[in-house]
C-alpha cells in the first residue's frame, strides 16, 4: 500500500496522531488493539525505564554487576529478606534489571519475571501488526525529517538552544506516541526493532525523499554531519581516506589507516576548538598513538539505518529526556539491544565532541550515563562490542582527544626546557567534571574480566593509556610563596584530586581486580614495563637529573602509583619475583625523589612554611591523606618509597631523607648551629616530621605482608581509636565497603556497640561503636593513627582516649607515651628494608639526637625523643641473625679509627663508646672556648671523631658511586670536600672546628636519659639482677604501657636480651654512679626545669580548685533554675507556695539583682511563655492509640476527639438556649487554649522593659523576634514572651483564710452570695490606674493575642462581653487540665505540682480574677441562687430559655464562682462552693446513669429500692457506685489542684482505687474519713436546701425542654467525662511502610505528587511541604495546617527525609528522626537507603515534649520559616 504525499503531510498535522492510531489498529478501537498486542508479550525482562529522582533499589546479595537496580515493584515481589540491599534516589535515571541474568542472580527475580515465558506465548497473528509494519517506517522517517529541519548549525556568537527547544516541543507528542508503542510489549517492540534497524527502509526512504520535500532537510543533515568525526575536515589526506572508505568496508581501510593515521591525528583538533589550542602556545602538538586500529572514529559518520540517524539527532539535540526514554524502553528486545549498543559505540566520539561544547553538560552527562550504564553493565554485550567494534580503542582514543584540548606546558623541574605537558586544572572540562561520563563508562567496562583481559594484553592500548595517564603526572604544581601572600587562592586542587581519582586511580583499581592469580603475571609485566617507559619519558621531558627543584610540589604522580600498585599486586597475589620487574638502581633513585618530596612538603605545610600560599595548600595536604583518597595516593607513595629503600644503599637513603626535610644542619653535636635552608622556628617540627616519616616507612606493613583482613582490622582500629564511630564510617577507606562479610565480623571483633542514648535535654545520640578494652590494650597503633589523620588534633584525641583507658583500667596513672606495637613480619621480598635500621648514618643521627636531648639543646621535643626511641626499638626488634662471636667484636672495636661506629649492627653499635667528636660550630659557640684535654695525643683525638656534616657528603658520594659504578678513593674524597663547602654558603659568623668530649655510648645515654626523665639520680636499676626470668620472657605487660621511662627500660631490656655483652655493659654503667651530665652546667638548668615543674603543678592545682568550685556553683544553679530539662522532676514549689506562706513574698530580680516584695508601684513579674495549645483537644475516649494510615482503607476521622465533642455540645446548646447562658455553661480552650508556663525567675517589670529595649538595639539576634515580645530569660536563657505580674500579698490575711470557723452551711451560703454582690471591693481599685493594674491589663492583652480569633469568639453576636468572660475562665481551666495531663491524668502521685516552681497558676488567677470582676453577673441569672435556693424558676424573658442547671459544666461553674469572688478568698467559702457544686454534679451523674440504664434496669431499681436484693443482670449497687465515682472524679481532681494552688498544702498520694475518697476528704466533702469498705459517694453530699426540692426543681427545667426535643435532651445529659491522655499517632515498625504509601501519594488539594511530601503526626493529614501549589494567602500548607491542627504547633514527618520538623508559631526546627537503622543511626534524606525501624524511646521523647509544651526550651536550633513551609 503506497502512502502518497498528501497523507504524509496529514500525518504531521494536528490530528495526525489520531489518524496513525486508527491506521495501526486497522479500524479497531485503539484500547482493544493495545490489549490484543499485549496478550502476545513474550518479554521476560522488566526493563522499566525511570528518570532522575525515581526511588529504586539495589541488592548487593543478588547483583552480579555493581550497577544493578530494581524498580520498587520488582523489589518488593522478589525475596530479599536479610539481603544487603538499599533504597536510593536515582541521580541520572536507570532501568529495572529484573529478569536479566547477565546483571543479577536469578534467585533475586520477582514473581513476574521468574518464569521463562517465551515458550508458552502463542504466536502472533500476522495481520494484527501488518499495518504497523507499513505505517511505522513512514512515521519514524517523518520524525527524522522534522529533526533535520529543526536543526540549525549554531552561529558563532549565539547558541541556538531556543530553536532546538521549540523543535522538541513540537515533537513531544510524536515521541510520546513511540514510547506508548514500546510499552505494548515484546510483539510491538520487535516490529519497531525491525523498522529501526532495516537498512533497506532507510535507503528507500532517504533516496525517495527528494520527491517530497526537496533537498533542504538533506542539506541540513549533511551540514550537521560535518563535524562528527575526530579528524579535521580540511585535512586533505583524511578526506582522501573518507572517500575511499565510503564504498568499502572498514576492514579494507584498516591497512591504510595504520600508515596515514599519524598525520591525520597528529594535527587533529576540534573544528570549533581553536581557543583550546591557543592556550598551548608554540608547543608541538602531542603525537597520539598511531596504532588506533579503527579509522572510522576519525571519519565523518555514515548512517545506514533509522536507528543510527535517530541516535545521531538525539546527540545533536543534547539527549532530550523523551528520546532517551524511548531508546531505552526498547532495550528488552535482544536484537535491538545489540544493534543499539553498536550504534552507540559508533557515535562515541561524536558524543564526546557534543558534550564538550554543551552548555548543560551536567544534564547531558546524566542522560549519557543513563544510556551507557544499561549497555555496558552487561558483560556479554560489552565483550561482543569490544571484539567487533573496537570499543576499548575508541574509548581510550576519545578520552585522549578530550584531554588534548586542555593541555599546558608543565613547569615542574626545568621550567624553560620542559617538554612535558599536563592538563590545566582550571579548564571547564576538569573543573566541571565534564569527562566523568566517559571515564565512568571506561571503569564500567573494565569491571568485566573478559574486557579487562583484552586491555591488559594489548600493548598498543597500554602505551596509549600510559600516555593518557602521563597528562595528569605533575598537574596542579604548587610553588612556595616566599615573600608576599598570594593574591588569589585558586581552588583548582579539587578538580586535580577528582581527576586523578576518577580518571587514573579508579581504572587502575578496576584493572588490579583482575590480576589476582598467578596466571595473570604477564599482565602485570606488561603494565609495569609500559609504566616504566612512560616514567623514563617523563624524567627526560622534565630534564630531571638528581636534585628536585626547590620549593615546588605536586601531589599528583599517577604513573608512580600505577607502578607501585602493580608491583604490590605482583608480590602479593601473583608470586612474581620483585627483582625481576624492578628497574636499575639509577631509576629507583629517580623514582624515590618525587614521592619523598611530597612527604617532606607535607611536613613543611604542617610547619606553616607554606602559609603564604593560603588555605588551599593545607586543603591539598589534607585531601592527600583523606579517607577517599588515601589508598590511591599516600599509600602507594609510601609503598614505593619502601620498595626503593629496600633496594638502595641505606646510608644514601637515610641521608636523602634528612636532606629533603632540610634538617641536616641541625644534626650536630654542637649546641649552636646554622641552618642555611630552614628558619629556626620550623626546625623542630621538620625534625619531628622527618623522624615520624622514618617510623612510618619502617613500621607500616600495608603492602608488605599484611593480609586483607589484617589491613581492614588495622584501619578500623585506627578510626575507632580517634573517635567513636557510627556504623557507616568506622572504616572510611574506599575500596572496602561496609556490608562486606569480613567488615561485619571484624567490626564485632574490635568494637562494642553503644546503643543510642537520650539526654533529657533532648539532644539525640546515634548508635556508636567504641573500641573494646582489649583493642586499647593490644592493638592500638599510633603509627596507623598518624598515617590516617587528616587533622593533627585527631592524633591527640586518640592519645587522650588511650590515656583515659589506662587510667580507668588502672594500668598506668600518668601521661603515657604512644605504645610500641609489634609488627607483622615482612614479606621476604622486602627484607632489605631492615637495612635502614642497621646503617651507620641512622645510628649517628640517633646518637646525636639522644646526646642533644640529654644536653637540653634547643628545638628538641618529647616527640623527637619518642620517635628516636621508637626507631631504636624497631632496630632491636628487626635485628639480623644473632651475633656470632661477641669477643671478636670487642677486639674489632679498638681497631676501628675511621668512623663513629665499628659496624652497621645496632645491637653492637649501642655499646660502642664515642670519646671525642669534631664539630663545626659558629665562633661564638661555647664549645670553642673549651680547650681539648691535654692528656690525649693528636692520634688519640682521631679515634672516634667524625663530622656529622658528612651526611650530605655521604649521600653525594653514594650517588656518584651508583652513577659511575666507580669506587676509586679519590673521587669520593673530592666529592665529600666540595659538599662540605656547599653546606654553608654565605654563613655570616665564621664556622670553626671544635673538639667535643663526649665519652658516651647509646646505652649510657639511654640510662642517663632515664635518670633525667625520672628526675632522680640512679633511678635505673637492671631488673634482671633481681629476677632472671625477665630476660627469658620479655613480653611483660608491665612494659607495654607507660611513659618515656618505661620505653627506655623496655629498650635496655631488649638490648640486654640480644647480647650478653650489652647486659654486662649496662650493669657496669649502673655501677659507676654517674651524675647524668657535667654537674655544674646542668644543675642550674635542671633547677630551672624543676622550679618550672613545681610552679606548673601549683598552677594546675589552683585551676582544679577553681574549676571544682565553678562546677558546684553551676550545679546548684542548674538545680534551682532549670528543671526545664526534665518536665517530670518533682521539685517543691519554692516560689509559688512554700515561701509565700512564711512571710511577705520576697522576689529576686534577675536583672538588677535586688530583692524585695512586689508593690503596686513597682510590680515584680514572673518570666512566662504563653503559647496556644490544642493538645487537650487531641484526647480521645479510647485507650487504643490511633495508627498512622498506611493504606487507602485506613483513615482517621476526628469525631471522637475531645475538641470535637465539646464543639458539638456547645453548638447544640446554642441552638436551643439563650446565647449568654450557653457561654457560661461550658469551657472552651480545648483547641487553641492558652497555656502559661514559667521558668520560675522573677524580674522587675521596669527592668524587663529596659532589657527588651537593649535586645531591640542588638542586631545579632537569632531565632526569636523582639517585636513580638519574645526574649530569653536573662538568667537561664529559657525562651519567653511575656511577664506575669506578681500580686502583692499581705501575710496577715493569709492566716485568716486558713483558720476553720464553725459556721454552718446556711450562713456560709449567704456570705458567698453577699460577696458576689459586692463587685466593687477589689483590693487594687480599678478606678485608680496603678502600675500593677496597667501591667495586668497588658498581660491580659498578651494572653488574648496568643491564640487566634477563631478560638476566642464563640458567641452569636461577635465581640459580646460574654466571649471574654468565657475565654478568661477557660484559660484557667486549660492550665488546670494540662497540669493534670502532665501528672498522668490523675492525682495518685500527690506531692507538689509537677511543674514545681514553674507553675504560675496563683499569679495567673489574680490576673484573670481582676478582669472577670469587670463583668457583673445579673443577679437574676446568678447560677448560685439556682444552686442554693429552692422555689420557682424565673421565667425567661426572651424567646430562648436559659441553659438548664443539669446541662451546665460543673468545673466551669466552679471557676466562674471563684474568679468572681473578691480576692483573697477564704478557705471556708471555697469549701462551701465545692459542697454546693458537688450536689449538682452528683445529680448530673444520677441523671446520666438513669439514661444509660435500660427500661428493665430502671423498673428493677424503682420497685426494689436500695435495700432489697437486685436481680442479677442489671446494674448492681457496686457498679452504680463505681460509675458515680468515675463521673465525679475529674471534677474532684480539678478542684483539688485549684485548692492546692490557691491555699498551698501538699496533695496526698494514694492508690488508684482510693483516689475518690482521699480527694473528697482533702476537699472537706467527707465529714470524717471512714474506712473504705462501707464508703459510698453519697456520704459526701451536704445539701443547703432539702435535696428533694432542689432536684425536682432542676428536673422541671429539663422536662419542659425534653417535651419538644426528646433526643437532644438525652444526648446532652450524657457527658463524657473520661478522656485518655493525648497521644501522637502510632507509627508502623518499619519506615518502608510509610515511605511506599506516601512518597507517591497525590495531594488532596492540588492532586499532584508533592516534591516534598509530609504527614502530620497529630492528626495524620498529608501535606505538601514548601509546595507553592497549595499556598493560600501567602501561607504554605504546613504552616497553615500547624495553625488549624495545633494552634500554631505542628509536628510533621518529612517522607523523603525520614526527619521530623517542628513548626512553632513563626519559627521551625529540625527535630531529628524517630526511625533508625539496625545500627542505631539516622538516615537523613535517606541517602544510604538502609531499612529503618522505629525507635520507641525517641518517639516517646517527642510525644513528651509535645504534651509538656517544651519544644521551645529543649530544641536549640530554631529559625524563621516566613510561612514558606
Amino acid at each position: 500500500m503506497e502512502l502518497d504525499k498528501k497523507s504524509l503531510n496529514a500525518m504531521l498535522k494536528s490530528k495526525a496522531l489520531e489518524w496513525c492510531r486508527c491506521l495501526l489498529a486497522g479500524g479497531e478501537p485503539w484500547d482493544s488493539f493495545v490489549q490484543a498486542v499485549r496478550a502476545y508479550d513474550p518479554a521476560t525482562l522488566c526493563g522499566l525505564v525511570w528518570t532522575a529522582n525515581f526511588v529504586a533499589y539495589r541488592c548487593r546479595t543478588c547483583g552480579i554487576s555493581p550497577c544493578m537496580s530494581l524498580c520498587a515493584e520488582c523489589f518488593h515481589q522478589g525475596e530479599h529478606g536479610g539481603h544487603d540491599y538499599n533504597m536510593f534516589r536515582s541521580q541520572a535515571g536507570g532501568a529495572c534489571d529484573c529478569g536479566d541474568s547477565n546483571v543479577m542472580r536469578e534467585a533475586g527475580f520477582c514473581k513476574r519475571h521468574r518464569i521463562k515465558s517465551s515458550s508458552n506465548v502463542p504466536c502472533i497473528p500476522k495481520d494484527l501488526l501488518m499495518m504497523s509494519e507499513l505505517v511505522l517506517p513512514q512515521f519514524i522517517f517523518s520524525l527524522i525529517q522534522y529533526l533535520r529541519e529543526g536543526y540549525n548549525e549554531p552561529a558563532a556568537d549565539l547558541p541556538s538552544e531556543k530553536d532546538l527547544h521549540k523543535t522538541l516541543q513540537i515533537l513531544e507528542p510524536h515521541v510520546s506516541f513511540l514510547e506508548e508503542l514500546t510499552k505494548m510489549g515484546g510483539a510491538m517492540r520487535s516490529v519497531l526493532t525491525q523498522v529501526l534497524t532495516n537498512q533497506q527502509f532507510y535507503k528507500d526512504l532517504s533516496s525517495g525523499e527528494f520527491i517530497y520535500t526537496g533537498s533542504k532537510s538533506h542539506e541540513k543533515y549533511l551540514v550537521a554531519l560535518k563535524g562528527s568525526g575526530l579528524a579535521f575536515p580540511e585535512d586533505k589526506l583524511a578526506c582522501g581516506i573518507q572517500e575511499q572508505a565510503a564504498g568499502t568496508s572498514t576492514l579494507a581501510v584498516q591497512g591504510l589507516a595504520g600508515a596515514t593515521a599519524t598525520s591525520g591525528e597528529g594535527e587533529s583538533s576540534d573544528e570549533e576548538d581553536q581557543d583550546g589550542s591557543q592556550g598551548v602556545g608554540k608547543r608541538k602538538r602531542v603525537k597520539l598513538s598511531s596504532t588506533t586500529k579503527d579509522q572510522s572514529i576519525m571519519d565523518v559518520l555514515k548512517h545506514k539505518c533509522f536507528l543510527e540517524e535517530l541516535l545521531f539527532w538525539t546527540i545533536k539535540y543534547e539527549f532530550p529526556q523523551k528520546m532517551v526514554t524511548f531508546l531505552l524502553n526498547m532495550l528488552p528486545d535482544q536484537d535491538y539491544k545489540i544493534a543499539f549498543t553498536k550504534t552507540f559505540v559508533q557515535h562515541y566520539a561524536f558524543i564526546m565532541k557534543t558534550l564538550k561544547k554543551s552548555h548543560e553538560s551536567d544534564t547531558m552527562s546524566n542522560r549519557i550515563v543513563h544510556i551507557s550504564v544499561q549497555l555496558f553493565s552487561n558483560e556479554e554485550l560489552a565483550r561482543q562490542v569490544t571484539e567487533e567494534c573496537q570499543l576499548l580503542d575508541i574509548m581510550v582514543t576519545v578520552l585522549l582527544y578530550m584531554m588534548e584540548s586542555c593541555l599546558i606546558k608543565s613547569e615542574l623541574q626545568d621550567e624553560e626546557n620542559s617538554l612535558h605537558v599536563v592538563v590545566n586544572c582550571g579548564e571547564a572540562l576538569l573543573k566541571n567534571n565534564t569527562y566523568w561520563p566517559l571515564v565512568s563508562d571506561f571503569i564500567n567496562i573494565l569491571s568485566h574480566q573478559s574486557v579487562a583481559k583484552k586491555f591488559l594484553e594489548d600493548h598498543g592500548l597500554l602505551v596509549t593509556w600510559m600516555n593518557f595517564v602521563s597528562f595528569f603526572q605533575g598537574m596542579n604544581l604548587n610553588k612556595r610563596e616566599l615573600n608576599e601572600h598570594v593574591e588569589f587562592e585558586s581552588q583548582t586542587y579539587y578538580a586535580a584530586f577528582a581527576a586523578e581519582l576518577e580518571a587514573c586511580a579508579q581504572p587502575m583499581w578496576g584493572l588490579l581486580s583482575h590480576c589476582k592469580v598467578r596466571e595473570t603475571q604477564e599482565y602485570t609485566r606488561n603494565v609495569v614495563r609500559y609504566c616504566l617507559e612512560a616514567l623514563q619519558d617523563w624524567f627526560d621531558a622534565i630534564n630531571f637529573v638528581d636534585e628536585p627543584a626547590p620549593n615546588q610540589v605536586t601531589f599528583h604522580l599517577p604513573l608512580h602509583r600505577y607502578f607501585a600498585m602493580f608491583l604490590s599486586k605482583a608480590v602479593k597475589c601473583q608470586e612474581l619475583d620483585l627483582d625481576s620487574i624492578l628497574p636499575d638502581q639509577e631509576m629507583l633513585m629517580k623514582l624515590m625523589i618525587h614521592p619523598l618530596q611530597i612527604q617532606a612538603s607535607l611536613s613543611e605545610i604542617h610547619s606553616n612554611m607554606w602559609v603564604r600560599n593560603g588555605l588551599q595548600i593545607k586543603g591539598q595536604a589534607m585531601t592527600y591523606v583523606q579517607s577517599h583518597f588515601c589508598n590511591s595516593m599516600i599509600d602507594p607513595d609510601i609503598y614505593l618509597l619502601q620498595v626503593c629503600a629496600s633496594r638502595l644503599d641505606p646510608d644514601y637513603f637515610i641521608s636523602s631523607v634528612f636532606e629533603r626535610f632540610k634538617v641536616v644542619d641541625l644534626l650536630t653535636m654542637a649546641s649552636q648551629h646554622q641552618n642555611t635552608v630552614l628558619d629556626s622556628e620550623h626546625e623542630r617540627s621538620m625534625l619531628e616530621g622527618a623522624l615520624t616519616f622514618l617510623v612510618l616507612l619502617l613500621s607500616l606493613r600495608l603492602h608488605l605482608g599484611m593480609t586483607d583482613d589484617e589491613i581492614l582490622r588495622a584501619e578500623m582500629v585506627a578510626q575507632l581509636c580517634m573517635n567513636d564511630r557510627t556504623h557507616k564510617n568506622p572504616n572510611p577507606k574506599s575500596g572496602i565497603i561496609p556490608g562486606s562479610l569480613s567488615f561485619e565480623s571484624v567490626l564485632s571483633a574490635v568494637a562494642d556497640f553503644k546503643a543510642p542514648v537520650f539526654e533529657p535535654g533532648g539532644s539525640m545520640q546515634q548508635g556508636m561503636y567504641t573500641p573494646k578494652a582489649d583493642v586499647w590494650d593490644k592493638e592500638f597503633d599510633p603509627v596507623m593513627v598518624i598515617l590516617r589523620t587528616v587533622y593533627r588534633r585527631d592524633v591527640q584525641s586518640a592519645m587522650d582516649r588511650y590515656t583515659a583507658f589506662l587510667k580507668q583500667s588502672g594500668k598506668f596513672p600518668g601521661n603515657p607515651w604512644p605504645p610500641y606495637k609489634k609488627r607483622t613480619p615482612l614479606h621476604p621480598s622486602y627484607q632489605g628494608l631492615t637495612k635502614l635500621l642497621h646503617c651507620k648514618t641512622l645510628h649517628i643521627v640517633l646518637f646525636t639526637l639522644l646526646y642533644k636531648i640529654l644536653m637540653d639543646h634547643q628545638n628538641l621535643s618529647e616527640h623527637v625523643l619518642c620517635m628516636v626511641l621508637y626507631l631504636i626499638e624497631l632496630g632491636l626488634e628487626n635485628s639480623p641473625e644473632q651475633e656470632t662471636n661477641e669477643e671478636d667484636f670487642v677486639a674489632g672495636q679498638e681497631r676501628c679509627h675511621d668512623s663513629w661506629f665499628p659496624g652497621s649492627h645496632l645491637v653492637t653499635n649501642m655499646r660502642h663508646f664515642i670519646n671525642y667528636v669534631r664539630v663545626r660550630v659558629p665562633e661564638t659557640a661555647p664549645e670553642v672556648k673549651r680547650e681539648a684535654p691535654a692528656s690525649t695525643s693528636s692520634d688519640g683525638l682521631n679515634s672516634g671523631t667524625a663530622q656529622v656534616f658528612s651526611l650530605v657528603a655521604e649521600r653525594r658520594k653514594k650517588f656518584q658511586e651508583i652513577i659511575n659504578r666507580n669506587s676509586s678513593e679519590a673521587s669520593q674524597v673530592v666529592r665529600s670536600k666540595t659538599s662540605m663547602k656547599w653546606s654553608a654558603p654565605g654563613a655570616t659568623p665564621q664556622l670553626t672546628t671544635a673538639i667535643l668530649e663526649v665519652k658516651e655510648s647509646i646505652l649510657s645515654l639511654l640510662i642517663k636519659l632515664h635518670h633525667k626523665l625520672s628526675g632522680k639520680q640512679n633511678s635505673y636499676y637492671p631488673p634482671w639482677l633481681d629476677d632472671l626470668e625477665v630476660l627469658i620472657q620479655p613480653e611483660l605487660p608491665k612494659y607495654s604501657h607507660g611513659d618515656g621511662m618505661t620505653a627506655v627500660e623496655r629498650i635496655l631490656l631488649k638490648a640486654a636480651m640480644q647480647s650478653r655483652l650489652n647486659k654486662r655493659i649496662i650493669e657496669d654503667i649502673c655501677r659507676k654512679v654517674t651524675p647524668p651530665v657535667p654537674p655544674k652546667r646542668i644543675s642550674s638548668a635542671e633547677k630551672k626545669t624543676l622550679d618550672k615543674e613545681e610552679r606548673r603543678q601549683k598552677a594546675r592545682e589552683r585551676q582544679q580548685k577553681l574549676l571544682a568550685e565553678f562546677a558546684s556553683r553551676q550545679k546548684s544553679f542548674m538545680e534551682t533554675a532549670m528543671d526545664v530539662e526534665s518536665p517530670d522532676a518533682d521539685i517543691a514549689m519554692e516560689i509559688a507556695t512554700s515561701e509565700q506562706h512564711v512571710s511577705e513574698a520576697v522576689y529576686d530580680c534577675v536583672i538588677c539583682g535586688q530583692s524585695g516584695p512586689s508593690t503596686e508601684d513597682r510590680p515584680t513579674g514572673l518570666v512566662v511563655l504563653l503559647q496556644a495549645s490544642s493538645v487537650l483537644g487531641q484526647c480521645r475516649n479510647s485507650t487504643e492509640p490511633k495508627k498512622l494510615p498506611t493504606t487507602e482503607e485506613e483513615q482517621i476521622y476526628p469525631w471522637d476527639t475531645c475538641a470535637t465533642v465539646h464543639d458539638v455540645r456547645l453548638t447544640t446548646l446554642q441552638r436551643y438556649f439563650k446565647d449568654s447562658s450557653c457561654l457560661q455553661a461550658v469551657s472552651i480552650g480545648w483547641e487553641g487554649g492558652v497555656y502559661v508556663q514559667t521558668c520560675g525567675h522573677t524580674l522587675h517589670i521596669d527592668c524587663h522593659k529596659s532589657y527588651m529595649e537593649s535586645l531591640r538595639n542588638d542586631q545579632v539576634l537569632q531565632g526569636f523576634s523582639v517585636d513580638k515580645g519574645e526574649f530569653t530569660c536573662p538568667l537561664c536563657r529559657q525562651f519567653a514572651n511575656s511577664v506575669l505580674p506578681c500580686y502583692p500579698e499581705n501575710n496577715g490575711e493569709r492566716n485568716i483564710w486558713q483558720c476553720h470557723s464553725n459556721k454552718n452551711m446556711q450562713d456560709l451560703v449567704k456570705e458567698v452570695e453577699e460577696l458576689q454582690e459586692q463587685l466593687g471591693t477589689f483590693p487594687v481599685s480599678i478606678s485608680s490606674e496603678t502600675n500593677l493594674s496597667k501591667e495586668m491589663e497588658s498581660v491580659m492583652k498578651d494572653i488574648k493575642n496568643t491564640t487566634q480569633k477563631k478560638y476566642t469568639d464563640y458567641s452569636k453576636t461577635p465581640g459580646s462581653p460574654d466571649n471574654d468572660f468565657l475565654f478568661m475562665y477557660s484559660v484557667a481551666r486549660s492550665n488546670l487540665e494540662l497540669e493534670l495531663v502532665h501528672r498522668g491524668g490523675n492525682l495518685c502521685l500527690g506531692g507538689a505540682s509537677t511543674a514545681g516552681k514553674r507553675s504560675c497558676l496563683n499569679q495567673l488567677f489574680h490576673v484573670l480574677a481582676m478582669h472577670m470582676r469587670l463583668y457583673s453577673i445579673d443577679s437574676a441569672y446568678n447560677p448560685w441562687r439556682k444552686l442554693t435556693q429552692g422555689g420557682e424558676s424565673t421565667t425567661s424573658l426572651g424567646n430562648l430559655p436559659e441553659v438548664p442547671v443539669l446541662y451546665r459544666d460543673v468545673s466551669s461553674l466552679l471557676l466562674i464562682q471563684i474568679l468572681t469572688m473578691p480576692q483573697p478568698l477564704h478557705k471556708e467559702h471555697f469549701t462551701c462552693i465545692i459542697k454546693v457544686l458537688f450536689t449538682l454534679l452528683y445529680t448530673q451523674a444520677l441523671a446520666a446513669l438513669s439514661i444509660k440504664c435500660s427500661a428493665e434496669d430502671r423498673m428493677a431499681w424503682k420497685n426494689s429500692g436500695a435495700l432489697k436484693k437486685i436481680s442479677p443482670g442489671v446494674w448492681s449497687p457496686q457498679s452504680v457506685e463505681c460509675y458515680l465515682q468515675q463521673f465525679c472524679l475529674p471534677f474532684l481532681r480539678i478542684t483539688s489542684l485549684l485548692q492546692h494552688h490557691l491555699f498551698g498544702g501538699d496533695l496526698p498520694s494514694c492508690q488508684e482505687h482510693e483516689e475518690f475518697t482521699v480527694l473528697a476528704s482533702c476537699l472537706g466533702l467527707l465529714p470524717s474519713f471512714q474506712s473504705t469498705h462501707q464508703f459510698t459517694s453519697a456520704s459526701c453530699l451536704d445539701w443547703p436546701v432539702p435535696a428533694f426540692d432542689m432536684i425536682s426543681q432542676w428536673c422541671l427545667e429539663l422536662a419542659s425542654f425534653a417535651d419538644g426535643h426528646p433526643e437532644q435532651a438525652k444526648a446532652l445529659l450524657i457527658q463524657e467525662p473520661k478522656w485518655d491522655l493525648p497521644r501522637l499517632l502510632q507509627l508502623p515498625e518499619n519506615y518502608n511502610t510509610i515511605f511506599q504509601y506516601y512518597h507517591r501519594k497525590t495531594c488532596t488539594v492540588c492532586t499532584k505528587v508533592p516534591k516534598d511530601p509530609a504527614v502530620c503526626l497529630v492528626c495524620g493529614t498529608f501535606v505538601c511541604l514548601k509546595g507553592l501549589c497549595c499556598k493560600q494567602q501567602s501561607y504554605c500548607e504546613c504552616v497553615l495546617h500547624s495553625q488549624n491542627c495545633g494552634a500554631g504547633t505542628g509536628i510533621f514527618l518529612l517522607i523523603n527525609a525520614s526527619v521530623i520538623i517542628i513548626i512553632r508559631g513563626h519559627r521551625f526546627c529540625l527535630w531529628g528522626s524517630v526511625y533508625l537503622d539496625a545500627h542505631g543511626e539516622e538516615d537523613r534524606d535517606l541517602r544510604r537507603g538502609k531499612p529503618l525501624y522505629i525507635c520507641k524511646e525517641r518517639y516517646k521523647v517527642l510525644e513528651q515534649q509535645w504534651v509538656s509544651h517544651t519544644f521551645d526550651h529543649i530544641n536549640k536550633r530554631w529559625g524563621p520559616h516566613y510561612n514558606g513551609l
